[in-house]
């Protein structure tokens, strides 16, 4: 079923829109988003709280429960539409060629079964391996996420283990069937900052052992700079820049992505020279949007006429 050429984009949005059904309206929650990954590339993503990142990551996994719906654009897997792959082919992609890594690392995990089962559960489900190359391959995935002990932590049940070290079975399990595509929602909100530091260490390390192409999904702006290839700043539903890690953070273009930048302590930086500046102001919510830039209220280069007169594309840089 694979209908692409090797060099072919991972995933490719193009021009997506999801909105959010109430009986009282439509609430747009992403509008007109695009964006492309390539193999064995990491793209992240950037922005506020509630600004549609998580929001395109159940897009992609087409879950979006009972409410939410895509409303426009594309979404393709190596070249195959997923808006309207049926669900018997949908199921066989996810867990396995698509994985995702949600925020909360006990919600992905079930008390009552021990971490051996659960990690070997996604190979003899999707490839139908014996149990005995699951275990082995459980046991190599759980050392290559550096739990000390590994025999011991597949012998335990989730309680038994500490949140860094549930988050790190949550990896294991995502990398148990080596997915194309591993989507990381917030990985680490959880942890506290040292464990932090080593999981978004594993995940680069893992990604270029595996191969896998990764959208990583961040408020930290200092946690996209350490891991991802390219980066997209989102705002309120819309992405508003994008390009290389290099570009973007050498010159930024947008005044949210230069107001997110102030406003996040990046690791190393020192708070005197660089003290944070919050970014004023409140998020629009998504059926209040203002005319013209989203970001207009919040923006200090703000002109009345100007700014808010009509919808401003984002356009291309000549340096992107």
């Amino acid at each position: 079923m694979d209908n692409q050429d090797d060099d072919g984009p991972i995933l490719e949005i193009d021009k997506l829109s999801i909105s959010f059904f109430t009986r009282l309206r439509e609430i747009p929650a992403v509008m007109d988003f695009s964006a492309v990954i390539r193999p064995g590339e990491a793209l992240g993503l950037v922005g506020e709280s509630g600004c549609g990142k998580s929001t395109v990551a159940l897009g992609v996994m087409q879950d979006l429960g009972v409410n939410g719906r895509i409303v426009g654009g594309s979404i393709k897997f190596k070249g195959e539409e997923l808006n309207t792959m049926s669900p018997e082919r949908l199921r066989d992609i996810r867990g396995s060629q698509i994985a995702m890594i949600y925020q909360e690392p006990m919600a992905s995990l079930n008390p009552a079964m021990k971490i051996a089962k659960q990690l070997m559960e996604v190979p003899m489900i999707h490839e139908g391996l014996s149990e005995k190359d699951a275990y082995a391959r459980a046991l190599e995935v759980v050392t290559d996420v550096k739990l000390p002990d590994p025999e011991r932590i597949l012998k335990s049940y989730p309680h038994q283990l500490s949140g860094g070290q549930q988050q790190r079975i949550v990896i294991a399990m995502a990398l148990m069937s080596k997915p194309a595509l591993l989507i990381l929602d917030e990985p680490t909100t959880a942890l506290d900052v040292t464990v932090e530091a080593a999981v978004v260490e594993l995940v680069k390390d893992l990604g270029k052992k595996y191969g896998t192409s990764m959208l990583f999904i961040s408020h930290n702006l200092g946690l996209i700079l350490d891991t991802c290839d390219r980066v997209c700043v989102m705002y309120s539903g819309e992405a508003v820049e994008r390009g290389s890690i290099e570009d973007v953070f050498d010159e930024m273009q947008h005044p949210y992505t230069q107001a997110l930048f102030r406003s996040i302590p990046l690791p190393g930086a020192d708070k005197n020279a660089r003290p944070l500046v919050a970014i004023p102001g409140n998020f629009p919510l998504p059926h209040e949007r203002p005319d013209g830039c989203n970001f207009g209220p919040r923006c200090n280069y703000f002109e009345a006429g100007r700014c808010d007169r009509q919808v401003i594309d984002m356009t291309t840089s000549s340096r992107r």
